[in-house]
């Protein structure tokens, strides 16, 4: 085993904190949507597409990112991308219009797909004691969670204090900060040039991948069935030319050799569903509880943080005692804890807030059991000069995870209300488009508003309430697929993560 990195807790403070400015942009719009709709006069689209252009972007690029950072150094790319973040934070800042702060936001995944693999090779690279190194993963996992639950709450403080544009410019002085703790502490950038970074696999992923989620925005909204039938051809022949292409290059994108390992697997779907399940609760919560029960934004960050809060016990438990608990407990055992959360929190909704806030906290039990081991399960079941590959795999599942979350379950809730409501007659019918414009709508008509307003929050409550269902149902699934490839991982199992050596990739049989 070689020397201890006497300043490896000092990197990964560096580390996550780059990690922290990312998932914050995932999550930080939410609150301020409202505003950006009104300051920007952004349509429901471009509301979306503000959203959904930074975890798109970001997923497409990931695996070349990934393998990038195993080329040139993972220090160097995790700088490049910091440098780049930086420079898209003050773009998006003062964005003029919708258009340019869509721009901007896929900038900023350019720079978020460059430092997120780089994070966990970084961490990977650094702790070499297994102990010490799953208890930095389930550091790593918890900091990400906390950095997606923070993202309302920083959104919704600044958009009190100051214009909206300060949401973006405050990742600028932590992008200063975490460049020269990197170029301080982090080791050596160790370039390999005989590994090939392949430009075309890259932009294979990401057709594949954005073509995938444009079909389900498309499809699952209905409006635009053609244009969704379309991307979803594109996303198929993409996947199909990617695979191909992986399977003839010498040193691939994407060894699909990984997914044979059980371990891997389950923490690749751990990292999934648990990433689905947070941002689909504070997708539809916050909208509820800002647009239909009038909070403020900083009362809505407040309510969604909660599931961050309580995810802290349990990741960090996890990561500590991972050797003592196995990976089946942990990742199926807090998946399912998810699901029994979201039945709570939408039978809760019905009887009053503190039942919905318990349902909250629960989710964040499961969220931090499964997060906790998701990042030792797939970088300890690697070998170290593909590490970030590895840790590629992982951040496409979390954003895939939050992607998902964000255009099916956005859509659906969309999609309900439309079907739901049913206004007085002679109400102009883009009240039936989104909630946001009912509100306007009811404004403008006065008293007379009130009906109005009082049906479209009927329909999105009744919307709201069956997506908190499917999002159960959407989790009974990830747990039965994770005790599944389990089974042999249970309390005690001495086979969790696999000790690779240099050179052994690929030969070694999967335990």
């Amino acid at each position: 085993m070689s020397e201890k990195n006497p300043s490896r807790w000092w990197l990964l403070l560096v580390v996550s904190s780059g990690l922290l400015l990312i998932t914050l942009d995932n999550s930080i719009l939410y609150t301020a949507l409202p505003t950006l709709a009104q300051e920007l006069s952004a349509t429901q689209s471009q509301l979306l597409w503000i959203i959904n252009a930074y975890p798109l972007v970001m997923a497409g690029l990931l695996l070349g990112a990934g393998t990038l950072g195993d080329r040139i150094g993972h220090k160097t790319t995790f700088l490049i991308g910091l440098t780049i973040f930086g420079t898209a934070s003050a773009i998006a800042a003062f964005a003029p219009s919708p258009e340019i702060l869509i721009f901007a936001r896929a900038l900023l995944a350019i720079g978020a797909a460059m430092m997120m693999p780089a994070t966990l090779a970084l961490i990977r690279i650094t702790f070499t004691d297994q102990r010490e190194q799953n208890l930095a993963f389930a550091i790593w996992g918890m900091l990400a969670i906390i950095g997606a639950a923070l993202g309302p709450i920083v959104g919704g403080f600044l958009l009190g204090q100051f214009w909206w544009g300060s949401v973006f410019l405050i990742n600028v002085p932590v992008v200063l900060a975490a460049i020269v703790g990197t170029l301080v502490l982090a080791p050596a950038a160790k370039a390999d040039p005989s590994k090939k970074w392949d430009f075309i696999s890259s932009a294979q992923a990401m057709f594949m991948l954005a073509g995938f989620v444009v079909a389900i925005k498309e499809l699952t909204q209905g409006k635009n069935v053609e244009f969704g039938l379309a991307a979803i051809g594109i996303s198929v022949v993409a996947a199909f030319l990617f695979v191909r292409r992986q399977k003839k290059l010498e040193y691939p994108l994407l060894d699909f050799s990984v997914f044979k390992n059980p371990a891997l697997m389950s923490g690749v779907l751990a990292a999934a569903f648990a990433l689905f399940a947070i941002a689909g609760v504070q997708l539809t919560t916050t909208q509820r509880f800002q647009l239909v029960e009038g909070f403020s934004p900083i009362e809505t960050g407040y309510l969604v943080s909660i599931i961050a809060v309580s995810c802290i016990p349990l990741s960090l438990i996890g990561g500590a005692y991972l050797h003592k608990i196995g990976l089946r407990i942990l990742i199926a055992g807090g998946l399912a804890t998810c699901s029994v959360a979201a039945v709570i929190t939408a039978v809760g909704f019905g009887i009053g807030l503190p039942w919905l806030i318990a349902g909250l906290v629960i989710m964040g039990f499961g969220v931090g059991s499964a997060l906790s081991v998701a990042s030792a399960a797939i970088l300890g079941n690697a070998p170290i000069d593909r590490a970030g590959m590895a840790g590629a795999v992982e951040e496409v599942s979390y954003e895939l995870g939050a992607l998902l979350a964000v255009a099916l379950l956005g859509s659906l809730t969309a999609a309900l209300y439309s079907a739901g409501v049913s206004f007085p007659e002679g109400t102009p019918a883009a009240a039936s488009d989104s909630i946001i414009a009912a509100a306007a709508i009811a404004a403008e008509l006065g008293e007379s508003g009130e009906a109005v307003f009082a049906e479209a929050a009927g329909a999105f409550d009744e919307a709201y309430v069956t997506v908190l269902y499917v999002l159960a149902g959407v989790l009974a699934v990830g747990t039965v697929a994770t005790a599944i490839l389990l089974r042999d991982y249970g309390i005690g199992s001495s086979s969790t993560i696999h000790n690779w050596e240099d050179g052994d990739w690929g030969d070694e049989e999967w335990s």
